[in-house]
């Protein structure tokens, strides 16, 4: 499988000449030897590659959005902001192989001719710090950033940036902000960044698992992609597991794969003693799937069929000693804390959410509370706000509504939570 095959977290990344020997930056030299911009493009079209961030966009048809004869610069960023509460897909591809990311990054800005991209990286992940500054030195050295690129002619900046913190800055507009030293307050669109972006500039965003899958695709052809695949959705995807399964972790499997092959054969079932009860399927903010579920194939279009998202593939599982109200409310008081206060039902509506959930855990919760807990997850909907930070916190929250609701009233009717004395 092509992600993961070189990645070995128990030492150091492969350096230039180690990634080479292994095929590295062959899909480059094709890239910027054989083919135009416009075949790149539509070779990530005809691959069937979706956003690996979280909303399944098609690569390829986003990278078309980039005018062609836009005046000035053009920019290319990498969200490498990975804060989405139970994903930790990235962190593993940025320690463990950063020249895949940048060997990405340089064929995605070929095809949409940028000359200055950027990194933007989560300020806690130190080791991925290291990890890319080395391997951008080691491009620089050798030629491969900088001025006529291998002798194309096609010129490359790439520049690592640490982010400052906050969730918000996984959001696209919010970190453009953040990359411009603002506050990362989401902008209103339109219009959208391929118009306006990066200082007012043409950019380009894309995930980090997304820019990996790419010199894979030109090296080897977007037929072969789609055929790593279970479902429509081209190539492989990395899934995770967190919660009390017996081995937490991530794989990288055909996309398609199975929910209850996710959880039962790789993830190895629940610990002794516990049951399952449910999993958020894509992070902490998408709905919880149950064992109706567990056959569901974990792609774009078919989770969205059985009322949830695939979001980051990275499922997080609740078993039946942990309390749902309680995981809930953890769950709500990050996304409180994280809301940029830029628009009221987000910064208002999460705090009162987190604050009923709060009362509930501790044996204060009153007859109404779940109707206004309910009330709260339409106030957050789709269009009533900046971003999709309160919509997708929404999420977790609305299935848990829906799936455990008799442990919602037996928080209130016995005025405790039950799972405190188990």
């Amino acid at each position: 499988m092509p992600l993961t095959k070189d990645i070995h977290l128990d030492r150091q990344p492969p350096d230039l000449k180690a990634y080479e020997s292994g095929g590295g930056y062959e899909g480059l030299r094709k890239a910027l030897r054989s083919m135009t911009p416009a075949e790149i493009v539509e070779e990530v079209k005809a691959s069937n590659l979706k956003g690996r961030g979280g909303a399944g966009f098609p690569t390829g048809v986003k990278w078309s959005f980039m005018p062609k004869d836009a005046a000035g610069p053009k920019y290319l960023v990498a969200n490498a902001d990975e804060m989405e509460p139970g994903t930790f897909k990235d962190r593993f591809l940025l320690e463990g192989n950063p020249h895949q990311l940048l060997e990405g990054m340089m064929i995605a800005a070929y095809a949409m001719q940028v000359n200055v991209a950027y990194v933007f990286l989560r300020g806690e992940y130190k080791r991925a710090a290291q990890t890319i500054s080395r391997a951008i030195a080691e491009l620089y050295a050798a030629q491969y950033l900088g001025k006529d690129i291998v002798g194309s002619g096609y010129s490359l900046e790439i520049r690592l940036h640490l982010s400052a913190g906050r969730y918000m800055c996984g959001e696209e507009t919010g970190l453009l902000n953040a990359l411009e030293g603002k506050r990362a307050n989401p902008r209103a669109k339109p219009p959208f960044p391929p118009v306006s972006g990066l200082w007012g500039k043409p950019t380009t965003v894309n995930n980090v698992e997304t820019l990996c899958n790419v010199p894979h695709i030109i090296s080897n052809g977007a037929t072969w992609f789609k055929g790593l695949s279970r479902s429509k959705d081209g190539g492989t995807k990395l899934y995770g597991a967190s919660g009390k399964v017996r081995r937490p972790g991530l794989w990288e499997l055909p996309m398609g794969v199975t929910v209850r092959e996710i959880l039962e054969e790789h993830a190895g079932g629940m610990r002794e003693g516990l049951r399952f009860r449910g999993l958020l399927p894509g992070g902490a903010s998408t709905d919880f799937l149950t064992e109706e579920h567990l056959d569901v194939p974990m792609d774009f279009t078919e989770v969205q069929k059985a009322g949830s998202r695939m979001g980051t593939g990275t499922m997080i599982v609740l078993d039946d000693r942990t309390c749902p109200v309680g995981m809930l409310w953890n769950l709500e008081h990050f996304f409180a804390q994280e809301s940029c206060g830029w628009c009221t039902p987000c910064w208002s509506g999460l705090g009162w959410i987190e604050r009923i959930l709060n009362a509930m855990e501790e044996g204060r919760g009153e007859p109404g509370d779940i109707e206004k807990l309910t009330f709260q997850t339409k106030f957050l909907a789709p269009g009533n706000t900046f971003c999709a930070l309160a919509p997708g916190a929404a999420e977790p929250l609305q299935s848990g509504l829906k799936y455990f609701r008799d442990d919602f009233e037996r928080h209130i009717r016995e005025k405790r939570c039950p799972w405190r004395s188990m």
